[in-house]
């Protein structure tokens, strides 16, 4: 039976029922009672020598009692739609896999290496860490490593779930399995094959595809004490009623395939689709918890804002100098100084037009600024002490209570202007923010930085509360306390400081875990792509995902119930409750693989 294959067995008993039902001869319909019930009863013996009454027994000693009281019709029409629903099954289940198998498809199998300059074809395996490859225009990117030289369009689809070609550069890292949609890249190679980061994904995907949720874990138990159960019931109802054919009846119907089924189907479909849209789930246990987050945890710097200060404010205080002047002035000055906050305004500058040159000369002052001289005129960046004259400070004050680090422009001892700096708001910050409570999610900032910093980004993005001056101990506190108080919290950090308190929250998210071991290692739930939006998307997926389940399990319940109720009432035989049963099988699987559809385009990113 097993060469036929699994829709084969299907095939051969459908055409020995239909050969029966044609001529009248009944052995025909035992022959596809048999060809369809061997591999059930092959697997019910498996489970049996485990210790385990499977679902298959139960259909298997439903046919055979059949076969006893010459009812050879509800024999082969069992055994054949069991055989069907578990062909079907199959196949779905496949599909479901769908973004698995998309990306072991995206691995590269070989490379254009190119030796003194030369291109050689080569296979994959041939290539070690420092190789260089050569990336033509519409190929696919081999391995994992950094642009040595050219520039080009990359499509990190596979990688990050982003649709929009990336610029790569010489500097810029780089995907194997990603493809270049236009220029043509030299890469230095650093992660090849097992592993490149594609490889650590799908790695990733399949463990957490394969691992179950809570809700799988009790329905599998109750399962093995459900079937004996049923079996017990069919037995005693038989004895009672003399009934054999009811009895029969009875431990088909209460097969619980469908309860049983519903909760993998979905966590694979769930874990699946995430995983193509640049989110990594762990597995079906940190779903759930995902989907019953209330509130989230999140770092400022780097998370909430870019990380890198950049020019928010150019002030002029006197008429003879324009915003241009003061800001070109300041950059002249700020290009001898070392300070963080220099590259800022030069870069404003640059952002704006100007072409700040180097100054004739410069001298740093230890926490006040910097004194240079401009074109023969002294021109300071910094605190008032670096002014020879008085000025008013209520411009600074109102910058720095704002968040901003601001600084006099001096031109000849005298204030002539303000520039101010900041950690700027990252511009997807508030979209994020919105996402999150329109689906009932308190965020609260936990940072390290100055108090007044921290008020001026919450009140920016309109965040539930704000947690400043917090050493890393604190932070872990504040997620035990969120805890104690009965919320499930989700905490997004930089995976160093923050490791405490990403190890004691519900869920641990890593942001921008691509090209990152170690984040797509230990996170519960890791965002490929460095974009908080990803968040609400991926917390509103396991939403689907868990509501899908429940939906399942109750139309399950619900099926059972009603073909109970069909059998005592009448009218509900054998094969019309394994057909209904199966019916139920593929209608739970069916909802499950909606997941797979891209989610509306209000939670899209």
């Amino acid at each position: 039976m097993k060469t036929l294959g699994t829709w084969g067995v299907v095939l051969a008993s459908g055409i020995l029922i239909i050969l029966a039902l044609l001529t009248g001869f009944e052995a025909l319909m035992v022959a596809a009672a048999v060809v369809a019930g061997w591999q059930v009863a092959v697997s019910a013996v498996a489970a049996l020598k485990v210790k385990v009454i499977s679902i298959d027994l139960l259909v298997v000693v439903a046919a055979i009692g059949a076969l006893f009281i010459n009812n050879y019709w509800e024999s082969a029409a069992v055994t054949f739609l069991f055989a069907l629903g578990k062909a079907l099954e199959k196949t779905t289940l496949a599909k479901t896999r769908k973004a698995l198998s998309d990306l072991i498809e995206a691995a590269p199998e070989t490379a254009t290496k190119l030796e003194k300059g030369e291109p050689r074809a080569v296979q994959l395996w041939e290539l070690v860490p420092g190789d260089t490859v050569l990336v033509r225009n519409g190929e696919q990117i081999p391995v994992d490593g950094t642009v040595a030289v050219g520039h080009g369009g990359v499509d990190e689809a596979t990688i990050t779930g982003e649709s929009v070609p990336v610029e790569k550069t010489a500097g810029s890292r780089v995907f194997a399995g990603t493809w270049l949609r236009s220029g043509t890249l030299q890469v230095t190679a650093e992660a090849i094959g097992a592993d490149s980061t594609l490889a650590k994904i799908i790695h990733r995907v399949e463990d957490a595809q394969d691992d179950r949720a809570r809700t799988q874990t009790f329905l599998e138990r109750f399962s093995r004490w459900y079937t004996p159960a049923v079996m017990v019931v069919a037995l005693v109802v038989g004895l009672a009623t003399k009934n054999l054919e009811l009895a029969l009846t009875l431990l088909v119907i209460a097969c619980p395939g469908a309860l049983v089924i519903s909760i993998p189907v979905s966590v694979v479909a769930g874990i699946g689709r995430s995983a193509k849209d640049g989110v990594l789930i762990k597995g079906g246990e940190y779903l759930e918890t995902a989907a019953r987050v209330n509130t989230l945890v999140v770092d400022k710097t780097g998370t909430l804002t870019t990380g890198r200060p950049a020019l928010t404010d150019v002030i002029s205080l006197d008429s003879r100098f324009s915003q241009e002047q003061v800001l070109y002035l300041a950059a002249r000055a700020e290009t001898a100084s070392e300070h963080p906050l220099a590259s800022a305004v030069i870069e404003g500058a640059r952002a704006r037009g100007l072409s700040p040159d180097l100054v004739e000369s410069a001298e740093p002052v230890t926490g006040q600024g910097i004194r240079a001289l401009v074109e023969g005129v002294e021109v300071t960046v910094g605190s008032a002490q670096l002014l020879s004259e008085p000025a008013d400070t209520a411009v600074l004050e109102e910058l720095n209570a704002a968040g901003k680090t601001a600084m006099f422009v001096g031109y000849g001892g005298e204030a002539i202007g303000v520039v101010a700096v900041a950690d700027t708001v990252r511009v997807d910050a508030r979209q994020a923010v919105e996402s999150l409570h329109a689906r009932g999610i308190e965020v609260v900032m936990a940072t390290g930085d100055a108090a007044r910093v921290a008020a001026a980004v919450g009140a920016e993005l309109g965040l539930d509360d704000v947690r400043a001056g917090l050493l890393p101990e604190d932070k872990l506190d504040l997620v035990r306390q969120l805890q104690a108080g009965g919320r499930t919290v989700a905490m997004v950090g930089d995976g160093v400081n923050d490791t405490p308190a990403l190890a004691a929250a519900d869920i641990g998210v890593a942001m921008g875990a691509a090209g990152s071991p170690a984040a797509l290692e230990t996170a519960d739930l890791a965002l490929m792509a460095d974009q908080l939006p990803r968040l609400p998307h991926a917390l509103s997926l396991a939403q689907r995902t868990v509501r899908t389940m429940r939906i399942n399990i109750l139309i399950a319940l619900v099926t059972v119930a009603l073909l109970f109720a069909g059998v005592f009432a009448g009218g509900v035989t054998m094969a019309l409750g394994m057909m209904v049963h199966e019916a139920s099988v593929l209608l739970v699987i069916g909802i499950a693989m909606l997941l797979l559809r891209p989610q509306p385009a209000t939670h899209a990113v």
